[in-house]
C-alpha cells in the first residue's frame, strides 16, 4: 500500500509525546464570557456546534444523521442523532456543504451507523465540546488550534475501542450536487493514516486532504476506503489529531507537525485563551444578564467565518465569504476590533487578482456565486477608505474598478449601459440584483474618489443613482421595469417568489429601502419627508401575511418588515435621516426583545456568517453602519449600561447610557467627550480616535435628532 512518509523520528516522537501526555493544566484565569454557544442551533439559526477557534480553518464537532435545510452546519437541536465528529462546517448559511471526514469512536464491533445521544451529556463552551455516547459507555472530547482538530475518546465499558474514519458521510442539502467523488485512505505508519476527499456539493470540483495520528498504534483496520474502522488493542482511552489542507496530503501532514504536538489540555487552554482574546475586544455591561448573554454570543458567532484557507507555510489567507450578507455590518464591526481585517479584504483582493473575478461568495477555492451584487466591493472600499492595516488604496481600486465588466453567471451587468436598469424581462430578481449593484457602484466611486481618479469616480457615481428607475411614484415601491421601459404587471407588494420574480428571498416591501448609499435621494422621490415617513411607518403596519411560495428566507416579520433576512437590516435606522430617530429606537428595542433570545431558536433567520449577529452587537451598543463604505453609524437605541470598545488601532472606546432602561429606551441628549453633541450619528474617525461618548435616556420620545444639520448623511461624491 502506498505510503506518505516525510515525517522525522523527532518530530513522530515528539507528536506522539504530545498525544500520550496528560499533564493537566489549570484554565487561565481570565474572565468568563456568559456565551450560549446552542444560541441559534434550532430553529433556522444553522449555527455551528463544536470546537473552533476564532477564523480557524478547523470547526470539528457532530453531525447528526439527519440531512436536509436546517441541517447546513451538520447539526440542529431538534435532532437526537450523531453520525460522527467532522472537521470542518459552515455556520449560519442558507446552504449546506462540508462536514467531512468523520471520526467516531465505537465499543466492540464499528458498525458504522449514527447513534442517538442524550442532549443532557453534551456540553459547549467557546473551544470546547464534549458529549457521552452509548449511554455513557463512550466519553467525547474536542478542541481545536487553526488547523488541527484535537479529539479524545475514553471508555468505561469492558468491550475494546474502535475509531471510525468516514468519507463518505458528509452535510449536504438534499437538493444539491453529487456528493463524494473520489477518496482516499493511506496508511502513513502505525499511528497515522492520511488521504483526501473530493466531492461535488455547492462548492464543486471541492478538495480537502487530511492527517490522522492516534496516540495508540493500530493494531487492525477494518473495512475499506471510503468507510473503515481501527482497533487499539486493550485501551481505555484514544486521542487523534486531524489535520486539513485545501492544497496536499503533504500540507495536511506539515499541518499536523506544526500544530498537533500539544496534550489535549494545553489545545484547550490554548483555544479557550484565543476566545477570551477575541470576546475581550469589547467590555459590555447590558440592561441584564440576558442581553449580556446574547451579546457576546453574537461577538461569539461574527467570528466563525471568514476561515484560514492556507497552510502554516504559507501567508494567510481566508475563505468562506459571505458577502451578500456581510458587507453590511460584519466587515464594517471587523474594521473597528479586528487586526486581521486587512487579512480578509487582501484575499479578496488576491483572488480577484489570480481569477479575473471580485469574489461573490467564496467558499474553500470555488466560487460559488450565491445572491446577488458583487460585495467583495464595498467590503474592499471599505476598509481602503479607512486605512485598515494591509490594505493598499490603489491597489484595491484596481481591483474594484472591474465592477462594471464583472461576469457574474445570469447577472444581468452587461444591460445597465444598455438601458440603465436591468429589465426584468431578461433579469430575474432584477430590482433585488440592481439595487445592491447601485451600492456597489456607490462603493467604487467613493474609493475612486480618495485616490483621485475622477474619470472612474463620475462613471460609478452616476450608476450608483440607477436605483431611481425602479422607483414608482403612483404607488410608492420599486418595481420591476420592463425592456419597453413599463412596470411590470399585475403588482402586489406582498408578493415574491424565488423564480421568475424581482426580488430574491423579499418583496417589494423590503427592497424599496434599500438605497443605504443615498436614502435623501430616496426621501427626495417619495416626494418628501412626510410621504416617505408615511410610507416607511406603513412597513412595520402592514399585514405581515405571504404568498404561498414565498421565500422560508423571509422571517422575523414586524408588518412587512423582515429581520430574518439582510435587505431589511439598515430600514429601521432610515427614521433618523427623516428626523425621527425615536421612532428608530422604538423599533430597535421591539427587534432585540421578540427576535433574539437565549434559546436554541434565539435567532429569527439564518445566522449567515455573522451578520444576524453583528446587527445586534452593533445595535446594542447603541448605533449602526446604514451605508457600509461613508463610515458613518447612525444612533438607534443602546441596550447596555456602558460599553468599552478595544479599538484595532489600541484606543478605548466607551459608551455610556445614563438612565438607560427597559422604559427609558429614548435618547434625551448626548455629549462626546464631555461636550454637547447634537448629531444623531457618529462617525468611524471619531471612534476610532478613542474617548467617551454619554447617552442620557428617557422613557419618552425627545427632539434629539431632529434638526436637519444634526441627521445622518450620505455625503454627495464630488469628483
Amino acid at each position: 500500500m502506498k505510503k506518505y512518509i516525510i515525517i522525522s523520528a523527532l518530530t513522530l516522537l515528539a507528536l506522539l509525546v504530545g498525544l500520550c501526555t496528560s499533564k493537566p493544566q489549570a484554565a487561565p484565569a481570565e474572565k468568563v464570557y456568559p456565551v450560549d454557544p446552542l444560541i441559534g442551533t434550532g430553529g433556522h439559526g444553522h449555527v455551528f456546534v463544536g470546537a473552533n477557534v476564532p477564523h480557524g480553518m478547523i470547526s470539528v464537532g457532530p453531525n447528526n444523521e439527519t440531512l436536509g435545510w436546517d441541517w447546513c452546519s451538520g447539526y440542529h437541536d431538534s435532532d437526537s442523532t450523531i453520525a460522527g465528529f467532522a472537521q470542518n462546517h459552515l455556520s449560519g448559511t442558507g446552504v449546506a456543504d462540508l462536514g467531512e471526514i468523520l471520526l467516531m469512536p465505537y465499543l466492540g464491533e464499528p458498525s458504522f451507523e449514527a447513534v442517538v445521544f442524550d442532549k443532557k451529556a453534551q456540553k459547549v463552551k467557546p473551544g470546547h465540546y464534549s458529549v457521552d455516547l452509548m449511554d455513557g459507555a463512550v466519553s467525547v472530547e474536542l478542541t481545536a488550534t487553526e488547523r488541527v482538530a484535537y479529539h479524545k475518546y475514553s471508555k468505561k465499558a469492558d468491550l475494546k475501542l474502535a475509531v471510525s474514519l468516514d468519507l463518505e458521510t458528509a452535510v449536504k442539502s438534499l437538493m444539491f450536487r453529487d456528493g463524494r467523488q473520489e477518496s482516499e485512505i493511506v496508511t502513513v505508519d502505525e499511528y497515522t493514516v492520511a488521504g483526501y476527499r473530493k466531492s461535488s456539493e455547492w462548492a464543486r470540483d471541492h478538495m480537502v486532504y487530511y492527517a490522522v495520528r492516534f496516540s495508540r498504534p493500530i493494531a487492525q483496520t477494518i473495512g475499506e476506503n471510503p468507510k473503515v474502522a481501527f482497533t487499539f488493542g486493550d485501551v481505555n482511552e484514544v486521542e487523534a489529531r486531524v489535520a486539513l489542507s485545501y492544497n496536499s496530503v503533504e500540507a495536511a501532514l506539515s499541518n499536523l507537525e506544526a500544530e498537533g504536538g500539544m496534550t489535549f489540555q494545553d489545545a484547550l487552554a490554548s483555544a479557550e485563551g484565543k476566545w477570551n482574546s477575541q470576546l475581550s475586544t469589547i467590555d459590555f455591561k447590558g440592561l441584564n444578564p440576558t442581553i449580556d448573554k446574547i451579546f457576546y454570543t453574537s461577538l461569539y458567532h461574527t467570528a466563525f467565518a471568514p476561515q484560514l484557507f492556507s497552510d502554516v507555510d504559507q501567508q494567510d489567507e481566508y475563505t468562506i465569504f459571505s458577502t451578500w450578507d456581510t458587507y453590511r455590518a460584519v466587515h464594517p464591526l471587523y474594521t473597528i476590533i479586528d487586526p486581521n481585517a486587512g487579512d480578509y479584504v487582501n484575499s479578496m483582493i488576491n483572488i480577484s487578482k489570480t481569477t479575473g473575478r471580485l469574489p461573490v461568495w467564496p467558499l474553500a477555492g470555488f466560487e460559488t456565486d450565491c445572491m446577488v451584487g458583487v460585495h467583495s466591493v464595498p467590503i474592499i472600499a471599505d476598509a481602503a477608505l479607512k486605512g485598515i492595516e494591509g490594505v493598499d488604496k490603489e491597489l484595491a481600486l484596481a481591483e474594484v474598478r472591474k465592477f462594471a465588466q464583472q461576469f457574474v453567471p445570469d447577472g444581468g451587468l452587461e444591460y445597465i449601459d444598455v438601458f440603465g436598469y436591468l429589465p426584468a424581462d431578461k433579469v430575474n430578481w432584477s430590482v433585488s440584483r440592481a439595487l445592491e449593484y447601485c451600492i456597489d457602484d456607490d462603493a467604487v466611486a467613493r474609493l475612486a474618489v480618495a485616490c483621485g481618479d475622477e474619470e472612474t469616480a463620475a462613471y460609478y457615481a452616476e450608476r450608483a443613482k440607477n436605483y431611481r428607475h425602479y422607483f414608482d411614484p403612483v404607488t410608492g415601491y420599486m418595481r420591476g421595469r420592463l425592456s419597453d421601459g413599463k412596470f411590470r404587471e399585475p403588482f402586489d407588494p406582498s408578493f415574491s417568489l424565488h423564480e421568475e420574480a424581482d426580488y430574491v428571498e423579499g418583496n417589494a416591501w423590503q427592497y424599496t429601502w434599500l438605497v443605504p448609499h443615498d436614502p435623501h435621494g430616496l426621501i427626495a422621490l417619495f416626494g418628501g419627508e412626510e410621504q416617505f415617513l408615511s410610507q416607511l411607518d406603513a412597513l412595520f403596519l402592514a399585514d405581515e401575511n405571504l404568498n404561498e411560495g414565498a421565500s422560508i428566507d423571509i422571517t422575523g416579520m414586524i408588518g412587512q418588515y423582515a429581520h430574518g433576512n439582510e435587505p431589511s437590516h439598515h430600514t429601521l435606522y432610515l427614521y433618523a435621516y427623516a428626523g425621527q430617530q425615536h421612532k428608530t429606537a422604538e423599533k430597535i428595542r421591539h427587534v432585540c426583545e421578540d427576535f433574539y433570545t437565549t434559546q436554541p431558536d434565539g435567532l429569527i433567520g439564518n445566522e449567515d456568517c455573522g451578520q444576524m449577529s453583528a446587527w445586534y452587537v452593533f445595535s446594542a451598543m447603541g448605533f449602526y453602519p446604514v451605508h457600509p463604505t461613508a463610515g458613518v453609524y447612525v444612533f438607534g437605541t443602546p441596550l447596555c449600561h456602558e460599553a468599552v470598545i478595544h479599538t484595532v488601532d489600541g484606543t478605548d472606546f466607551k459608551v455610556v447610557a445614563n438612565n438607560n432602561s427597559a422604559e427609558n429606551k429614548y435618547i434625551q441628549s448626548v455629549k462626546l467627550n464631555g461636550q454637547p453633541y447634537t448629531k444623531s450619528w457618529i462617525s468611524h474617525e471619531d471612534i476610532m480616535k478613542g474617548g467617551e461618548i454619554v447617552f442620557e435616556m428617557g422613557p419618552q420620545p425627545s427632539e434629539f435628532g431632529s434638526a436637519r444639520e444634526d441627521r445622518p448623511f450620505a455625503e454627495e461624491i464630488k469628483y
